[in-house]
């Protein structure tokens, strides 16, 4: 399949571009100052996002950003802080260094991985590493670590999209020239179709809800998933549905294989899928139709690839029922 989603790219500040007071008290909380600062450039987070070297020779990744950048990106950062620190021991992903946070800027330090992320298009050799990956974290995330919240809680407004997009009149209305012809003539029924997923969704393994090739690392012997504000309680296969598009996006195959094939997915309810599914082809989409959003500019071009993506799939497993 071809690329259809842009690189996921965020505005980036770097390391010296922080108020030397933030700057210090980072390099207090490492205990030792910055003697170099790398600024990584894949991923939608904006501000700053650097590998540093500190006096001495340890490495730390850190992110930081102000309600000036982004004004949603501090509450997230501290999410990502706390689900972070709350994850199991052995847990494939960064370990939490320490936090700064003075009501204005917040940052994260994380300890450095030495990897990199897939390539894309995705490989064949890479996909299924990150495959066999994401079923050994389903696996170890069940049962869910205390204190998550349920998807069905979490993402209930976001799921809503479809049904959004009915009460607004959609269909007749500006969006219309920017959705899928199909989707737009059968707009009722995708609203029906993804009202019941709250009940499929819902489980016993922490799913991380924003597996993408910019939220993971390649290293010589594992796969390391970064970036988890967004973790919440969920069925095993629930990641599935929701990095799969993304995959078939940036160059992959078929998700509908993928899926199908999928440890995670053993046993999962077909109508229970699709009701996800078609939830989360209704948030990509109707995210996609937003304003751009400070400090992100890729952001609402790489929601709609996902959308598409989604809705094909989606398509593909209705058949007949939705033609």
């Amino acid at each position: 399949m071809d690329i259809t989603a842009p690189p996921a790219t965020g505005v980036r500040l770097p390391w010296a571009g922080l108020p030397a007071t933030v700057r210090h008290a980072v390099e207090d909380m490492l205990g030792a100052p910055v003697t170099g600062a790398v600024t990584q450039h894949g991923g939608f987070s904006p501000g700053v996002a650097s590998r540093l070297t500190l006096a001495g020779g340890r490495r730390a990744f850190v992110k930081a950003v102000s309600a000036d950048t982004n004004a949603d990106s501090p509450g997230m950062h501290r999410r990502e802080a706390a689900n972070t620190a709350a994850l199991p021991p052995g847990t494939p992903a960064p370990r939490l260094l320490g936090t700064y946070d003075d009501g204005t800027w917040v940052v994260l330090a994380f300890e450095d991985i030495e990897g990199r992320q897939p390539q894309v298009p995705w490989r064949a050799d890479e996909l299924h590493r990150v495959l066999e990956a994401v079923a050994s974290l389903s696996e170890r995330l069940t049962p869910c670590p205390p204190g998550a919240r349920p998807v069905a809680a979490a993402m209930a407004t976001m799921f809503g999209g479809w049904q959004r997009l009915v009460d607004a009149g959609a269909a007749d209305g500006p969006a219309a020239g920017r959705l899928d012809l199909w989707a737009l003539r059968h707009l009722t029924a995708l609203a029906e179709i993804a009202s019941g997923w709250p009940e499929p969704a819902s489980g016993d393994t922490l799913a991380h809800c924003d597996l993408r090739a910019d939220n993971m690392l390649l290293t010589r012997d594992r796969v390391v998933f970064v970036d988890w504000p967004h973790a919440r309680s969920a069925a095993p296969w629930f990641d599935l549905v929701m990095m799969l598009p993304s995959v078939a996006a940036q160059g992959g195959p078929d998700p509908e294989e993928l899926f199908t094939g999928h440890p995670s997915a053993a046993g999962a309810d077909r109508a229970g899928v699709t009701a996800v599914l078609a939830a989360a082809a209704g948030y990509f989409l109707e995210g996609s139709l937003g304003p751009p959003v400070p400090g992100i500019p890729t952001l609402r071009a790489f929601q709609h690839a996902q959308g598409v993506a989604a809705l094909r799939w989606l398509r593909k497993r209705l058949g007949p029922a939705l033609p």
